[in-house]
Protein backbone atom coordinates (compact mmCIF):
# COMPACT_ATOMS: atom_id res chain seq x y z
CA UNK A 1 0.00 0.00 0.00
CA UNK A 2 1.09 3.44 -0.84
CA UNK A 3 1.57 7.11 1.53
CA UNK A 4 -1.37 8.11 -0.62
CA UNK A 5 -3.91 5.30 -0.72
CA UNK A 6 -2.83 5.80 3.62
CA UNK A 7 -4.03 9.65 2.75
CA UNK A 8 -7.27 8.07 0.75
CA UNK A 9 -8.82 6.04 4.05
CA UNK A 10 -9.27 5.65 7.59
CA UNK A 11 -8.12 3.18 9.94
CA UNK A 12 -11.11 2.31 12.40
CA UNK A 13 -11.27 0.51 15.02
CA UNK A 14 -13.72 -1.11 17.90
CA UNK A 15 -12.97 -2.20 21.20
CA UNK A 16 -13.33 -6.01 22.29
CA UNK A 17 -13.72 -6.90 25.60
CA UNK A 18 -13.35 -10.16 27.83
CA UNK A 19 -16.07 -11.26 30.41
CA UNK A 20 -14.19 -9.15 33.11
CA UNK A 21 -15.18 -5.96 30.83
CA UNK A 22 -11.13 -5.91 29.83
CA UNK A 23 -9.86 -4.72 26.88
CA UNK A 24 -8.95 -8.20 24.94
CA UNK A 25 -8.44 -6.50 21.05
CA UNK A 26 -9.58 -4.52 18.68
CA UNK A 27 -11.75 -5.17 15.31
CA UNK A 28 -9.80 -3.30 12.74
CA UNK A 29 -11.53 -1.78 9.42
CA UNK A 30 -10.33 0.47 6.63
CA UNK A 31 -12.53 3.01 4.96
CA UNK A 32 -12.23 4.56 2.34
CA UNK A 33 -14.45 7.75 2.75
CA UNK A 34 -18.04 6.13 2.96
CA UNK A 35 -17.24 2.97 1.47
CA UNK A 36 -15.12 0.12 2.65
CA UNK A 37 -11.62 -0.19 1.31
CA UNK A 38 -12.16 -4.13 1.98
CA UNK A 39 -15.13 -3.82 -0.68
CA UNK A 40 -12.99 -2.59 -3.55
CA UNK A 41 -13.77 -5.04 -6.34
CA UNK A 42 -10.43 -4.20 -8.00
CA UNK A 43 -7.65 -5.00 -5.01
CA UNK A 44 -6.95 -8.75 -3.88
CA UNK A 45 -9.89 -9.20 -1.98
CA UNK A 46 -11.42 -7.92 1.27
CA UNK A 47 -8.66 -7.60 4.07
CA UNK A 48 -5.58 -6.88 1.63
CA UNK A 49 -5.73 -2.91 2.02
CA UNK A 50 -5.83 -3.07 6.00
CA UNK A 51 -3.18 -6.28 6.24
CA UNK A 52 -1.16 -3.49 4.35
CA UNK A 53 -1.96 -0.35 6.79
CA UNK A 54 -1.34 -3.22 9.83
CA UNK A 55 2.22 -3.26 8.43
CA UNK A 56 3.16 -0.05 7.63
CA UNK A 57 1.66 1.35 10.44
CA UNK A 58 3.53 -1.11 12.63
CA UNK A 59 -0.10 -1.79 14.30
CA UNK A 60 1.73 -5.19 15.82
CA UNK A 61 3.72 -3.30 18.31
CA UNK A 62 1.50 -0.69 18.66
CA UNK A 63 -1.58 -3.18 19.57
CA UNK A 64 1.27 -4.58 22.06
CA UNK A 65 -0.43 -7.77 23.85
CA UNK A 66 -4.29 -7.06 22.13
CA UNK A 67 -5.88 -9.02 19.21
CA UNK A 68 -6.31 -7.61 16.19
CA UNK A 69 -9.14 -9.00 14.99
CA UNK A 70 -8.85 -8.65 10.70
CA UNK A 71 -11.89 -9.56 8.04
CA UNK A 72 -11.32 -11.90 5.20
CA UNK A 73 -12.50 -12.82 2.62
CA UNK A 74 -11.80 -16.17 0.37
CA UNK A 75 -10.10 -14.21 -1.87
CA UNK A 76 -7.66 -12.61 0.10
CA UNK A 77 -7.34 -15.83 2.43
CA UNK A 78 -5.36 -17.73 -0.74
CA UNK A 79 -2.92 -14.53 -0.69
CA UNK A 80 0.52 -15.41 0.19
CA UNK A 81 1.09 -12.03 1.54
CA UNK A 82 -1.27 -13.13 4.42
CA UNK A 83 1.17 -14.94 5.99
CA UNK A 84 3.50 -11.61 6.82
CA UNK A 85 0.66 -10.98 9.30
CA UNK A 86 2.21 -12.15 13.11
CA UNK A 87 0.03 -15.38 13.97
CA UNK A 88 0.04 -14.60 17.75
CA UNK A 89 -1.48 -11.35 17.72
CA UNK A 90 -3.57 -11.52 14.78
CA UNK A 91 -7.28 -13.28 14.23
CA UNK A 92 -8.55 -13.74 10.50
CA UNK A 93 -12.37 -13.34 10.60
CA UNK A 94 -13.86 -15.49 7.68
CA UNK A 95 -16.09 -13.08 5.45
CA UNK A 96 -17.87 -16.36 3.54
CA UNK A 97 -21.15 -16.04 2.32
CA UNK A 98 -21.83 -19.20 0.57
CA UNK A 99 -20.42 -22.89 1.14
CA UNK A 100 -16.67 -23.06 1.61
CA UNK A 101 -15.18 -24.93 -1.33
CA UNK A 102 -12.78 -27.30 -1.07
CA UNK A 103 -9.68 -24.57 -1.65
CA UNK A 104 -10.86 -22.45 1.20
CA UNK A 105 -11.04 -25.14 4.25
CA UNK A 106 -7.84 -26.43 2.74
CA UNK A 107 -5.98 -22.84 3.13
CA UNK A 108 -7.98 -22.28 6.33
CA UNK A 109 -6.16 -25.67 7.46
CA UNK A 110 -2.91 -24.70 6.33
CA UNK A 111 -3.05 -21.54 8.32
CA UNK A 112 -3.99 -22.96 11.24
CA UNK A 113 -1.01 -25.37 11.18
CA UNK A 114 1.28 -21.80 10.93
CA UNK A 115 0.09 -20.22 14.11
CA UNK A 116 -3.12 -18.71 12.86
CA UNK A 117 -6.51 -18.30 14.88
CA UNK A 118 -10.09 -18.13 12.79
CA UNK A 119 -13.15 -16.37 13.02
CA UNK A 120 -15.97 -17.28 11.73
CA UNK A 121 -18.38 -13.87 11.70
CA UNK A 122 -21.98 -13.55 10.72
CA UNK A 123 -23.12 -16.87 12.59
CA UNK A 124 -27.14 -17.52 12.11
CA UNK A 125 -26.72 -21.71 13.09
CA UNK A 126 -25.35 -24.89 12.15
CA UNK A 127 -25.68 -24.83 8.12
CA UNK A 128 -24.09 -25.74 5.14
CA UNK A 129 -21.50 -22.72 5.33
CA UNK A 130 -20.87 -23.08 8.85
CA UNK A 131 -21.00 -26.49 9.56
CA UNK A 132 -17.40 -27.51 7.54
CA UNK A 133 -15.91 -25.00 9.57
CA UNK A 134 -17.01 -25.05 13.26
CA UNK A 135 -14.40 -27.59 13.62
CA UNK A 136 -11.92 -25.64 12.90
CA UNK A 137 -12.53 -21.70 14.01
CA UNK A 138 -11.31 -20.51 17.49
CA UNK A 139 -13.92 -18.04 17.11
CA UNK A 140 -17.58 -17.07 15.98
CA UNK A 141 -19.07 -13.93 15.89
CA UNK A 142 -22.79 -13.51 16.03
CA UNK A 143 -23.81 -9.95 14.80
CA UNK A 144 -26.40 -8.71 17.32
CA UNK A 145 -27.67 -5.93 14.55
CA UNK A 146 -28.90 -9.08 12.07
CA UNK A 147 -29.74 -11.48 15.37
CA UNK A 148 -32.55 -10.66 17.71
CA UNK A 149 -32.03 -11.46 21.40
CA UNK A 150 -35.02 -14.01 21.84
CA UNK A 151 -32.20 -16.38 19.43
CA UNK A 152 -29.08 -16.19 21.48
CA UNK A 153 -29.61 -18.84 23.81
CA UNK A 154 -30.67 -20.82 20.78
CA UNK A 155 -27.52 -19.93 18.84
CA UNK A 156 -24.99 -19.87 21.58
CA UNK A 157 -26.71 -23.16 22.91
CA UNK A 158 -26.09 -25.16 19.61
CA UNK A 159 -22.01 -24.82 19.88
CA UNK A 160 -21.42 -25.31 23.48
CA UNK A 161 -19.92 -28.91 22.88
CA UNK A 162 -17.21 -26.95 20.81
CA UNK A 163 -13.97 -25.88 22.15
CA UNK A 164 -14.34 -22.26 21.02
CA UNK A 165 -15.05 -18.49 22.27
CA UNK A 166 -18.74 -16.69 21.57
CA UNK A 167 -18.17 -12.53 20.39
CA UNK A 168 -20.93 -10.57 20.31
CA UNK A 169 -20.73 -8.09 17.93
CA UNK A 170 -22.88 -4.88 17.40
CA UNK A 171 -22.58 -4.33 21.52
CA UNK A 172 -24.35 -1.06 22.26
CA UNK A 173 -25.71 -1.09 25.32
CA UNK A 174 -25.05 -2.86 29.21
CA UNK A 175 -28.38 -5.01 29.00
CA UNK A 176 -27.58 -6.45 25.66
CA UNK A 177 -23.82 -7.58 26.85
CA UNK A 178 -25.41 -8.57 30.05
CA UNK A 179 -27.96 -10.89 27.68
CA UNK A 180 -24.78 -11.85 25.90
CA UNK A 181 -22.90 -12.75 28.81
CA UNK A 182 -25.78 -14.86 30.26
CA UNK A 183 -26.18 -16.65 27.35
CA UNK A 184 -22.64 -17.78 27.55
CA UNK A 185 -20.82 -14.84 25.35
CA UNK A 186 -16.75 -14.71 26.04
CA UNK A 187 -15.97 -11.38 24.09
CA UNK A 188 -18.00 -8.48 23.49
CA UNK A 189 -17.42 -6.10 20.21
CA UNK A 190 -18.56 -2.35 20.60
CA UNK A 191 -18.67 0.95 22.64
CA UNK A 192 -21.45 -0.43 25.33
CA UNK A 193 -19.07 0.88 28.00
CA UNK A 194 -18.88 4.23 26.83
CA UNK A 195 -22.75 4.60 27.23
CA UNK A 196 -23.27 5.30 30.38
CA UNK A 197 -26.57 7.21 32.35
CA UNK A 198 -25.41 11.10 32.90
CA UNK A 199 -27.92 12.23 36.16
CA UNK A 200 -27.69 15.85 36.90
CA UNK A 201 -26.79 16.18 40.32
CA UNK A 202 -25.75 12.45 41.15
CA UNK A 203 -23.34 12.90 43.99
CA UNK A 204 -19.93 12.33 44.06
CA UNK A 205 -18.31 9.12 45.76
CA UNK A 206 -15.65 10.23 48.73
CA UNK A 207 -12.46 9.10 46.69
CA UNK A 208 -13.73 10.86 43.59
CA UNK A 209 -14.11 14.20 46.04
CA UNK A 210 -10.66 13.65 46.92
CA UNK A 211 -9.09 13.35 43.64
CA UNK A 212 -10.60 16.33 42.43
CA UNK A 213 -9.14 18.65 45.16
CA UNK A 214 -6.14 17.21 44.29
CA UNK A 215 -6.54 17.51 40.69
CA UNK A 216 -7.11 21.01 41.43
CA UNK A 217 -4.58 21.77 43.66
CA UNK A 218 -1.85 20.33 41.62
CA UNK A 219 -3.27 22.45 38.80
CA UNK A 220 -2.59 25.36 40.49
CA UNK A 221 0.60 27.52 41.51
CA UNK A 222 0.39 26.33 44.96
CA UNK A 223 3.45 25.13 47.45
CA UNK A 224 4.60 21.61 47.12
CA UNK A 225 3.95 21.33 51.08
CA UNK A 226 0.08 22.20 50.66
CA UNK A 227 -0.52 19.23 47.62
CA UNK A 228 2.19 17.18 50.37
CA UNK A 229 -0.45 17.79 53.19
CA UNK A 230 -3.14 17.02 51.01
CA UNK A 231 -1.76 13.25 49.67
CA UNK A 232 -0.97 12.27 53.67
CA UNK A 233 -5.00 12.67 53.99
CA UNK A 234 -5.24 10.25 51.40
CA UNK A 235 -3.25 7.23 52.05
CA UNK A 236 -4.21 4.95 49.30
CA UNK A 237 -3.50 7.61 46.73
CA UNK A 238 -0.22 8.37 49.00
CA UNK A 239 0.56 4.57 48.59
CA UNK A 240 -0.27 4.40 44.98
CA UNK A 241 2.16 7.68 43.99
CA UNK A 242 4.79 6.38 45.58
CA UNK A 243 4.29 2.79 43.58
CA UNK A 244 4.05 4.62 40.58
CA UNK A 245 6.90 6.33 41.05
CA UNK A 246 8.81 3.25 41.99
CA UNK A 247 8.01 1.35 39.44
CA UNK A 248 8.46 3.73 36.98
CA UNK A 249 4.68 4.48 35.81
CA UNK A 250 3.43 4.07 32.38
CA UNK A 251 2.73 8.04 31.86
CA UNK A 252 5.64 8.11 30.27
CA UNK A 253 8.01 9.64 32.84
CA UNK A 254 11.15 7.58 33.18
CA UNK A 255 12.50 7.59 36.64
CA UNK A 256 14.88 5.39 37.54
CA UNK A 257 16.21 6.36 41.91
CA UNK A 258 14.64 5.63 44.83
CA UNK A 259 12.07 7.52 46.73
CA UNK A 260 12.90 9.12 49.61
CA UNK A 261 9.94 11.08 50.31
CA UNK A 262 6.39 11.47 49.14
CA UNK A 263 7.45 15.37 48.43
CA UNK A 264 10.36 13.70 46.23
CA UNK A 265 7.68 11.58 44.85
CA UNK A 266 6.08 14.44 44.08
CA UNK A 267 9.06 16.54 42.63
CA UNK A 268 10.49 13.50 40.83
CA UNK A 269 6.92 12.77 38.82
CA UNK A 270 5.99 16.66 38.36
CA UNK A 271 3.31 18.84 38.69
CA UNK A 272 2.03 17.62 34.71
CA UNK A 273 2.81 14.02 35.19
CA UNK A 274 0.51 14.10 38.14
CA UNK A 275 -2.59 16.15 37.00
CA UNK A 276 -2.54 13.64 33.91
CA UNK A 277 -2.23 10.33 36.71
CA UNK A 278 -4.93 11.95 38.71
CA UNK A 279 -7.18 12.71 35.83
CA UNK A 280 -6.84 9.08 34.95
CA UNK A 281 -7.96 7.58 38.58
CA UNK A 282 -10.87 9.57 38.68
CA UNK A 283 -11.60 7.08 35.02
CA UNK A 284 -10.65 4.02 37.00
CA UNK A 285 -13.14 1.45 38.15
CA UNK A 286 -12.86 0.31 41.38
CA UNK A 287 -12.13 -3.18 40.88
CA UNK A 288 -11.39 -5.61 43.43
CA UNK A 289 -8.99 -7.33 41.45
CA UNK A 290 -7.33 -7.60 37.94
CA UNK A 291 -5.47 -4.90 36.13
CA UNK A 292 -7.44 -2.14 36.56
CA UNK A 293 -5.04 -0.22 33.58
CA UNK A 294 -7.30 -2.96 31.25
CA UNK A 295 -10.29 -0.67 31.82
CA UNK A 296 -11.14 0.23 28.43
CA UNK A 297 -12.78 3.51 29.68
CA UNK A 298 -9.33 4.06 31.09
CA UNK A 299 -7.76 3.24 27.49
CA UNK A 300 -10.03 5.09 25.71
CA UNK A 301 -9.26 8.08 27.69
CA UNK A 302 -5.82 7.46 27.53
CA UNK A 303 -5.61 7.10 24.33
CA UNK A 304 -7.99 9.87 23.21
CA UNK A 305 -5.21 12.42 25.31
CA UNK A 306 -2.81 11.26 23.86
CA UNK A 307 -3.85 11.46 20.11
CA UNK A 308 -5.25 15.48 20.85
CA UNK A 309 -1.76 15.80 22.28
CA UNK A 310 -0.54 14.55 18.38
CA UNK A 311 -2.85 16.59 16.64
CA UNK A 312 -2.43 19.63 18.68
CA UNK A 313 1.85 19.20 18.25
CA UNK A 314 0.99 19.23 14.60
CA UNK A 315 -1.28 22.08 14.67
CA UNK A 316 0.84 24.57 17.04
CA UNK A 317 4.88 23.20 16.49
CA UNK A 318 6.51 24.34 19.76
CA UNK A 319 3.72 25.12 21.56
CA UNK A 320 4.22 22.87 24.98
CA UNK A 321 1.28 24.31 26.89
CA UNK A 322 -1.20 23.65 24.43
CA UNK A 323 -0.20 20.37 23.88
CA UNK A 324 -0.57 19.69 27.38
CA UNK A 325 -3.84 21.41 27.46
CA UNK A 326 -4.91 18.98 25.11
CA UNK A 327 -4.01 16.03 26.64
CA UNK A 328 -6.38 17.06 29.62
CA UNK A 329 -9.00 17.67 27.68
CA UNK A 330 -9.07 14.36 25.79
CA UNK A 331 -8.96 12.72 29.35
CA UNK A 332 -11.61 14.82 31.25
CA UNK A 333 -13.63 14.31 27.80
CA UNK A 334 -14.54 10.89 29.34
CA UNK A 335 -15.45 11.78 32.70
CA UNK A 336 -19.23 12.43 32.13
CA UNK A 337 -19.55 8.45 31.26
CA UNK A 338 -17.10 7.85 34.09
CA UNK A 339 -18.52 10.00 36.57
CA UNK A 340 -22.35 9.33 35.66
CA UNK A 341 -22.51 13.38 35.70
CA UNK A 342 -22.84 16.10 32.72
CA UNK A 343 -19.69 18.33 32.04
CA UNK A 344 -20.85 21.33 33.14
CA UNK A 345 -21.01 20.28 36.93
CA UNK A 346 -18.01 18.39 36.56
CA UNK A 347 -16.11 21.67 35.37
CA UNK A 348 -17.58 23.27 38.73
CA UNK A 349 -15.51 21.08 40.18
CA UNK A 350 -12.46 20.80 38.64
CA UNK A 351 -10.49 24.54 37.51
CA UNK A 352 -9.53 24.14 34.06
CA UNK A 353 -8.04 26.78 31.48
CA UNK A 354 -10.11 28.27 29.43
CA UNK A 355 -9.22 26.60 26.44
CA UNK A 356 -10.59 23.41 28.20
CA UNK A 357 -13.55 24.71 29.27
CA UNK A 358 -14.56 25.74 26.20
CA UNK A 359 -13.27 23.05 23.88
CA UNK A 360 -15.65 20.41 26.40
CA UNK A 361 -18.38 22.88 26.63
CA UNK A 362 -18.88 23.91 22.94
CA UNK A 363 -16.20 22.14 21.16
CA UNK A 364 -14.70 26.14 20.22
CA UNK A 365 -11.24 26.38 19.48
CA UNK A 366 -8.65 24.60 18.63
CA UNK A 367 -8.59 21.89 21.18
CA UNK A 368 -13.02 22.05 20.66
CA UNK A 369 -12.53 21.15 16.38
CA UNK A 370 -9.40 17.96 17.57
CA UNK A 371 -12.12 16.92 20.16
CA UNK A 372 -14.88 16.48 17.57
CA UNK A 373 -12.84 15.11 15.44
CA UNK A 374 -11.37 12.15 17.91
CA UNK A 375 -14.77 11.06 18.43
CA UNK A 376 -16.36 11.45 15.48
CA UNK A 377 -13.21 9.11 14.86
CA UNK A 378 -14.21 6.74 18.13
CA UNK A 379 -17.63 6.30 15.92
CA UNK A 380 -16.41 5.39 12.39
CA UNK A 381 -18.03 8.60 11.23
CA UNK A 382 -15.59 9.09 8.04
CA UNK A 383 -17.75 11.97 6.26
CA UNK A 384 -17.49 13.96 10.19
CA UNK A 385 -13.97 13.23 9.54
CA UNK A 386 -13.54 14.35 6.75
CA UNK A 387 -15.29 17.85 7.70
CA UNK A 388 -13.87 18.47 10.48
CA UNK A 389 -9.95 17.78 8.87
CA UNK A 390 -10.85 20.54 5.99
CA UNK A 391 -11.44 22.83 9.33
CA UNK A 392 -7.68 22.33 11.01
CA UNK A 393 -4.32 24.33 9.93
CA UNK A 394 -1.22 22.47 9.24
CA UNK A 395 -2.18 20.22 6.23
CA UNK A 396 -4.12 17.58 8.13
CA UNK A 397 -5.78 14.53 6.30
CA UNK A 398 -6.77 10.63 6.91
CA UNK A 399 -3.28 9.71 7.26
CA UNK A 400 -3.11 11.81 10.28
CA UNK A 401 -5.09 10.47 11.99
CA UNK A 402 -4.07 6.78 11.20
CA UNK A 403 -0.33 7.88 12.43
CA UNK A 404 -1.74 9.33 15.42
CA UNK A 405 -3.54 6.40 16.63
CA UNK A 406 -0.40 4.21 16.02
CA UNK A 407 1.78 6.49 17.72
CA UNK A 408 -0.82 6.67 20.63
CA UNK A 409 -1.37 3.36 20.55
CA UNK A 410 1.90 2.14 21.41
CA UNK A 411 2.61 4.66 23.13
CA UNK A 412 -0.42 3.48 25.49
CA UNK A 413 1.31 0.08 25.44
CA UNK A 414 4.78 0.86 26.90
CA UNK A 415 6.41 1.24 23.65
CA UNK A 416 8.71 3.01 22.05
CA UNK A 417 7.70 5.98 19.54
Amino acid sequence: MTDQALQNAFLFRQPILDRKQELAGYHLSFHQGQQVADDDPADCGAGAPLCAAYSELGMHSALGKSCAFISVDAKFLQQQVIELLPPTNVVLELLLDGVPDPATLTRCRVLIERGYSLALSNYQGIDNRSRPLLPIVDFVKIDLAHTELSRLQDLAGSLRHLPLKLLAQGVDSQEQMERCRSAGFALFQGRYFAQAEIVSGRRLSASHSALIRLCNLVGRDVETTVIEDAFKHEPALTLNLLRIVNSVGRLGNRVGQPVTSLRHAIALLGRRQLQRWLSLLLLAPGHDSGDPTRSPLLQVAALRGRMMELLTEKGQPGERKMADLAFLTGILSMMPTALGLPIEEILEQIAVEREVGSALRRHDGLLGTILALLECFDNDDAACCDRLLSMLPGGFDRQTLNTGLSVALRWLNGSSE
